[in-house]
């Protein structure tokens, strides 16, 4: 991490913690109520520079990655972005990326703890013909995303751009790169910005003093549980394919072959999709592995669980004959009621 950065964030309150291998980030500012409020109502600021960045070249990098994922990538121009989903060969989750297109290259934005695995995953399909190339520039990079409605005004005061949804472009403000992008990583409002490493502290200071409160990695993780997006080795396994995991909007079902692709055309058309991912309120803690229960009967698994300033809070994949919204359940010896959560998109009930 650049020390600069976080001699900053320090100075703001933050306490630091490892979360995975040697990866400290800035799990607190000491402000939650306050960067909760902002997120809600206002601007906040996270810290996304634990999340890994491959940068994809060469004149095949297009095709490359639509056979390797499960978006369209071939209708995609300069300047747009999407979503999409690494499987494996039988479509069991990997990863949930974000990608950026450029007129020379291709920046994936991969979950923290999938950096290595994407990268080995990705160059394994490189074949000697194949016109790609891959670069992780995780360490030389920073990413913040700016999340809430207040985002677009902010960005604004700053004489910046804000991009379109679904779509990114580069800036240069007071002699800084900046990549742009509409999409905060959550379902709220926001923006997400990428620059050199060497850049990060004086966007930071930038972004914090034009009024974005920074948030910690405690309340991403809150946040991200409340509005449903699904992380590696909780709700994105082997266990589980994109389509129960609510990915439906990072697939394109009119795309040709790629890996994975004939087990979730075939889901899709004999709705195959067995378990879903949903949102559980709860009256108390709860234990991510704990069953759900319907009468007598076991019908899910608790993935992650949040407290929440008005209670308790889960993900779960819970049988689709089960029920969907509403559904009364059963955790340990609380009660518990299945809800929608925004991330989250479905084909079917």
């Amino acid at each position: 991490m650049n020390q600069q950065l976080q001699n900053l964030q320090t100075a703001a309150g933050a306490t630091f913690a490892p979360i995975y291998e040697d990866i400290h980030v800035p799990v607190s500012f000491g402000n939650d109520d306050a960067a909760l409020a902002a997120a809600t109502d206002g601007v906040a600021l996270a810290d996304r520079t634990h999340w890994g960045r491959i940068l994809v070249t060469g004149a095949d990098r297009i095709r490359y990655l639509h056979n390797q994922s499960t978006n369209n990538f071939q209708t995609l121009q300069p300047g747009q972005t999407c979503d999409t989903v690494f499987v494996t060969s039988t479509a069991r989750t990997i990863d949930l990326a974000t990608a950026y297109i450029t007129p020379d290259s291709v920046l994936l934005l991969i979950s923290p703890n999938r950096r290595h695995k994407i990268i080995t995953w990705l160059d394994r399909y490189i074949f000697p013909a194949d016109k790609v190339e891959l670069q992780d520039i995780t360490d030389t990079t920073a990413t913040f995303s700016l999340i809430g409605p207040q985002a677009t005004h902010l960005l604004t005061q700053l004489n910046l751009q804000p991009p379109p949804p679904n779509s990114h472009q580069e800036i240069n403000h007071q002699g800084t790169t900046i990549r742009l992008a509409s999409g905060s990583g959550l379902a709220i409002q926001g923006y997400t910005l990428i620059t050199h490493i060497e850049n990060a502290p004086s966007l930071w200071q930038t972004l914090t003093t034009a009024g974005a409160t920074p948030l910690g990695e405690n309340l991403w993780e809150q946040l991200r549980i409340q509005q449903g997006r699904p992380v590696p080795d909780k709700e994105l396994t082997e266990d589980y394919n994109p389509l129960e995991a609510g990915l439906w909007h990072t697939i394109s079902f009119e795309k040709g072959c790629y890996i994975g692709q004939e087990t979730i055309a075939r889901l899709n058309t004999y709705k195959g999709v067995k378990v879903q991912l949903w949102g559980v309120n709860l009256p108390g803690p709860v234990t991510p592995g704990t069953p759900i229960t319907l009468g007598e009967e076991k019908i899910g698994t608790i993935t992650s669980y949040t407290p929440t300033p008005t209670g308790h809070f889960a993900l779960a994949y819970i049988r689709t004959k089960a029920g969907g919204v509403g559904l009364q359940v059963r955790i340990g010896d609380m009660d518990g009621e299945t809800v929608e959560v925004p991330f989250l998109t479905r084909g079917y009930q």
